[in-house]
């Protein structure tokens, strides 16, 4: 008999996850809770739970960080992010940080109740591209994180990181292949990789999404090709 907890501020939305996943097999039992405060109550005195759902917009939450904290908590406990903020990055952030999947709030039913059983069976559930919103789809920003996020914790390689940086500092390409000793179109090959990334199709994008997630980005020298 599967346990489950779901943590979701909207009632309305709780109680739908609530009611599907009750529909998995005879004798589901699901917990819920609408803020991470009183999950951690919970948690404090039973944890043992076959999966959490979590969304990532919660009150009194600083986005990505109630996540961490609860994978530092409870590491064994498997959680899976349940959120409308499904833009490629915030995905590949979300698994960066423990998660065990992502179900973007748009899924149906039965694909909600997919993803949960792929990841009762031991898999990290991802979306499909085509499932996960575009930033220049009119997506709305990250949550805010309260601290500047890395730039591979969002699945940008270093070299990438590099060439985003510069594009924030406003080289142009031209500018940016001779401060790192790299052919124009070398860097134009890395720009396509960020947008593809990010989910932008323009360097214009690219620098809206850079600020929106707050990326650090280390000091950006010349090296090798």
């Amino acid at each position: 008999m599967y346990r489950f907890l779901v943590v979701e501020d909207h009632a309305l939305v709780r109680e739908s996850m609530v009611g599907l996943l009750r529909q998995m097999e005879e004798g589901v039992s699901v917990q819920e809770c609408a803020d991470l405060e009183n999950a951690f109550d919970v948690l404090d005195e039973d944890s043992d739970y076959d999966l959490m759902l979590l969304d990532l917009a919660l009150p009194g939450v600083d986005g990505f960080s109630g996540l961490d904290i609860l994978r530092r908590r409870y590491p064994a406990m498997p959680v899976v992010v349940v959120s409308a903020f499904d833009d490629p990055p915030s995905v590949t952030r979300a698994i960066h940080l423990g998660a065990s999947g992502f179900i973007p709030k748009a899924l149906n039913g039965s694909e909600l109740l997919h993803a949960v059983r792929h990841v009762l069976e031991g898999n990290i559930y991802r979306p499909s591209l085509p499932e996960v919103a575009r930033l220049d789809k009119l997506t709305p920003p990250p949550p805010a994180t309260g601290r500047g996020v890395r730039p591979e914790e969002i699945g940008l390689t270093e070299r990438q990181a590099q060439v985003l940086d510069l594009m924030v500092r406003g080289l142009s390409n031209r500018l940016i292949a001779k401060q790192l000793n790299l052919s124009e179109g070398t860097v134009k090959i890395h720009a396509t990789a960020i947008f593809k990334v990010l989910g932008v199709t323009s360097r214009t994008q690219a620098l809206v999404a850079a600020a929106r997630y707050g990326l650090e980005f280390v000091s950006t020298e010349s090296d090798e090709k």
